[in-house]
């Protein structure tokens, strides 16, 4: 398991936003932030509710999604977030995680 970002709401649009047609959701590439930062506005009718929703994420590059989660509640099924499969998960102490597994 590998830090790859931190998620964070916002309302407001963000310069570079792309569309996740998935979740509808705008998200800004993390990869260009300096403190990887990913901000995340969600679209009206966004399927997300609850924590994931709501709550910031830490979010780790995993070789397996399955394994990594084990044990956690999961909040978000494994989905195509085209960079990557992504599943959102609530950890013991209730933080939001997300696994990440890159494609090749």
């Amino acid at each position: 398991m590998k830090f790859d970002h931190v998620g964070l709401i916002t309302t407001e649009k963000k310069a570079g936003e792309m569309f996740i047609p998935a979740t509808k959701v705008w998200v800004t590439n993390f990869r260009d932030h300096p403190y990887k930062i990913e901000w995340l506005r969600f679209e009206p009718d966004t399927p997300v509710t609850g924590p994931v929703r709501d709550m910031p994420h830490v979010a780790y590059s995993v070789d397996s999604i399955e394994e990594a989660s084990k044990g956690m509640k999961v909040l978000l099924e494994p989905f195509d977030a085209e960079i990557a499969i992504v599943g959102f998960y609530l950890s013991d102490d209730g933080a939001v995680v997300e696994f990440m597994e890159y494609k090749e």
